[in-house]
C-alpha cells in the first residue's frame, strides 16, 4: 500500500512516519508533505492508496484537500488524524467517507486496525477489477489492436477522467479515426460505452458490498452523485434505491 502523510507539524509528522515504519505489512510511504496545496500536488501526482491528513493545515485545510481529491474521481483513502475533538470536524468527515478519524496522537493499535481496513478495501478493489477485465476483453475477441487497448485503458481508468481526444492521441489516432474505429468495433460511440461500462461497474459494486454505497458514484468516475443517479436510472431504467431494493427481493 502506498501510503502519503500530510501533516504541518514536523514533529507529528515524523512520528507518524516512524509508527507506520514500525508496523508490519506492505507499507510503503511514499510521501510526506507539510501543506494541503502541496497535499493536493503530490496526490495528483503519485496517486497513493492511503492519505493520512490532518485537518488544520497551510493553504488548504485537510477538509478541503479530500474535497479537491474526490472532484478528481481518484479512488484516494484518507484518514483524518486531528488534535481537535470536535464532533462538527468528525461529521464533516463522516459525510466525506473517509476511512477513520483518529484524535492524536494516534495509537499504534487504532493506525494498524486502519491500515488493515484501507488493505481490505483495495484487495476487494484488485479482485473485482481483475474479473471486470476478464469479462470487458472477452466481450470483443475480433476488435482491431487498437481498439483492445483502449478497452485496456477504459478498464485500468474508468474511475478516472477519461476523454475520447486524449485517448485518440495516446493511441495515435485522429479523434475522428479514432471514434470511427471504436463506434465499427463495439457497435456504440465512445460516450456511450464509457458511461455504459461505468453502470455495470457501479452494478457490481451494489451487488458486491465492496464499497460504501454513497462512495459508489466517485468509485466509477462520476464527481456528482445526482448526476451519477440520473445516468443510472437512463442506463438501467431504475434508480439506484430501486435497484438496491429489487437486489435485496432476489435474494
Amino acid at each position: 500500500m502506498r501510503i502519503m502523510i500530510a501533516e504541518d507539524e514536523q514533529r507529528a509528522r515524523q512520528g507518524m512516519e516512524r509508527l507506520i515504519e514500525s508496523i508490519e505489512g506492505d507499507y510503503e510511504i511514499v510521501a510526506s508533505v507539510s501543506n494541503g496545496q502541496t497535499a493536493l500536488e503530490q496526490i495528483l501526482e503519485l496517486r497513493p492508496d492511503l492519505v493520512f491528513v490532518d485537518i488544520k493545515m497551510p493553504f488548504l485545510d485537510g477538509l478541503s484537500l479530500i474535497r479537491a481529491v474526490r472532484s478528481h474521481s481518484l479512488p484516494t483513502e484518507f484518514v483524518v488524524v486531528s488534535a481537535y475533538a470536535d464532533f462538527q470536524f468528525a461529521q464533516e468527515s463522516i459525510s466525506l467517507e473517509v476511512a477513520g478519524y483518529l484524535l492524536k496522537p494516534a495509537a499504534r493499535e487504532e493506525v494498524e486496525k486502519v491500515l488493515q481496513k484501507v488493505s481490505a478495501k483495495l484487495e476487494n478493489r484488485r479482485f473485482y477489477s481483475v474479473r471486470e477485465t476478464k469479462d470487458l476483453r472477452g466481450k470483443y475477441p475480433d476488435a482491431h489492436p487498437l481498439i483492445l487497448r483502449a478497452l485496456d485503458i477504459i478498464q485500468d481508468g474508468y474511475a478516472g477522467k477519461i476523454s475520447q481526444r486524449k485517448l485518440a492521441e495516446e493511441l495515435g489516432l485522429s479523434p475522428e479515426y479514432f471514434s470511427y474505429l471504436f463506434n465499427k468495433n463495439t457497435g456504440v460511440t465512445f460516450s456511450a460505452f464509457l458511461r455504459e461500462y461505468r453502470i455495470e461497474q457501479a452494478k457490481r459494486l451494489y451487488d458486491s458490498g465492496a464499497r460504501d454505497r454513497k462512495d459508489i458514484p466517485y468509485a466509477v468516475g462520476f464527481s456528482d452523485a445526482k448526476y451519477f443517479n440520473k445516468v443510472f436510472r437512463e442506463v438501467t431504467g431504475q434508480t439506484p434505491a430501486e435497484y438496491l431494493s429489487n437486489c435485496q427481493k432476489n435474494i
